[in-house]
């Protein structure tokens, strides 16, 4: 688009007795004006033809013409801005400030106070016509020591009526009133062509180029990726080419899956740790929470220790409250719990719903839809359910019993309700053992039955083994 230079005419204010081009009578009520036509200054010769022209000393047409567009509304106050002054150069529209509708005015009333000064100029004619009878001066004398033109206006004034003296020092003041308005008005016409002359600059030459330097800078950098990469890049097997994975289960893209240890990043802005994957069983991905091997490892600790985690990942190890939540948190998670006894007897545990809630909440826990060998030892009966139950330390106490801690009395952390009927934190034991049932225990296993006695033996287990996996995961 080429820039349209903008040519503002306005004709006012022309000498007494000359004629001017304004519209005589209040806009319609109903249309709204703006600048829709722009074009470049007629040919001297052309504006007398051009009915829109100035009269006696006036410069041309205007280029710039202001022609309804649509309705408006119109209340009829003279101070309102009433229907706003638009001037379109595609692709921008830019209205006017409201100093164009008080110009508007002021022309009208300027019409109004050129043809009352006519007629008191005609009223001064005749009046002092009519003081030159009276007094008996002789206007055919011709000397040059008759009255004055001083005189004769001192003679016109008194031959006036009062009224009409009074009346024109009003127009006059009025006329001063309007004239600096036309200054005002004049200085920010010159201050608006300026910005109009500044945005001439954004046309559509300048945007086009602009975006053919974009679209050439696009093309070199494809061309360059291209050349860099002309072969499709094998898959490798470092852990540099996995963008911060949730949890072991987004590792199943390595080629070779190993057990072992990992980092992973289940929210950002919570950071990174380490966790241990088991990606050899049950179709791989399983991140492991909790497990118990020979004994090593004392889990009769307190809620700061529960909540940060403790042990070896590469041993006996409880990852951590807080990093089991966030586990939990990013994805649906089935939870898989093993157990081996010291007779070999193996069992499984798996429930399709698990969760753990952040420390406001007590780390309370949500588990349900059991499957598997191990019996449903979380949820037992209704005395004895840990689904929705907080977690409790020795040194905090959480839970359902209202005679002391469970977890003292346990030596254990865990989501203990009044108290329990499986507790896989409890003390590792190599052998059957008597007294207190503090040990690793889960009260639907096989032969559970022969412990209804204080005095018999307690079920002893060689390994646990405590992992989730998103629920929605395929090998």
């Amino acid at each position: 688009m080429r820039s349209v230079p903008l040519w503002v005419c306005v004709g006012l204010l022309y000498a007494l007795g000359g004629a001017a081009a304004v519209p005589d009578g209040p806009p319609d009520a109903h249309q709204r004006w703006d600048t829709n036509e722009l074009r470049s200054p007629p040919p001297a010769t052309a504006t007398a033809a051009n009915g829109r022209g100035g009269g006696g000393g006036g410069g041309g047409s205007c280029p710039l013409r202001l022609r309804p567009s649509g309705q408006c509304s119109w209340s009829g106050d003279e101070d309102e801005e009433g229907c706003p002054y638009q001037l379109t150069l595609p692709p921008l529209t830019i209205q006017l400030p409201k100093q164009f509708r008080m110009l508007e005015r002021t022309v009208k009333e300027l019409q109004s106070l050129k043809e009352t000064v006519g007629k008191l100029r005609s009223s001064c004619q005749e009046c002092r016509g009519g003081g030159g009878a009276g007094g008996g001066v002789s206007s055919s004398s011709g000397t040059t020591g008759g009255i004055g033109e001083q005189q004769r206006q001192q003679q016109a004034d008194q031959g006036r009526p009062s009224g009409a003296v009074r009346r024109d020092s009003g127009e006059v003041i009025k006329l001063k009133r309007m004239s600096a308005s036309l200054r005002i008005a004049r200085s920010q016409i010159s201050a608006l062509n300026g910005q109009l002359e500044g945005l001439n600059l954004l046309n559509m030459d300048n945007v086009n180029a602009m975006m053919d330097r974009k679209v050439e800078n696009i093309t070199g950098m494809v061309n360059k990726l291209s050349s860099t990469c002309t072969n499709q890049c094998a898959v490798q097997g470092s852990l540099q080419f996995i963008l911060a994975p949730r949890d072991c289960s987004e590792y199943n893209v390595l080629e070779e899956r190993k057990n072992g240890v990992y980092r992973v990043t289940p929210e950002a802005r919570n950071g990174t740790f380490e966790v241990f994957c088991d990606m050899e069983s049950y179709g791989s991905g399983w991140t492991v929470i909790q497990q118990r091997v020979n004994g090593s490892v004392s889990f009769n600790r307190t809620w700061l220790e529960y909540k940060k985690g403790f042990g070896n990942l590469r041993g006996e190890f409880w990852l951590g409250n807080d990093h089991i939540h966030l586990l939990t948190k990013a994805k649906d998670m089935v939870l898989r719990v093993e157990l081996e006894d010291f007779e070999g007897v193996r069992e499984y545990a798996k429930y399709d719903q698990f969760y753990v809630a952040n420390e406001f909440l007590r780390y309370r826990l949500s588990v349900s839809g059991y499957s598997g060998t191990a019996g449903n030892a979380l949820s037992f009966n209704k005395h004895f359910n840990h689904d929705q139950k907080f977690f409790t330390t020795p040194d905090r106490d959480n839970d359902m019993y209202p005679s002391g801690n469970c977890g003292a009395y346990y030596s254990s952390g865990w989501w203990f309700d009044a108290c329990m009927s499986a507790n896989l934190n409890g003390k590792y034991y190599h052998k059957r053992y008597k007294g207190v049932r503090n040990g690793i225990f889960w009260g639907t296993w096989h032969n559970i039955s022969s412990e209804y006695y204080p005095t018999n033996y307690r079920q002893a287990f060689k390994t646990v083994k405590m992992m989730i996996r998103p629920k929605n995961y395929s090998p």
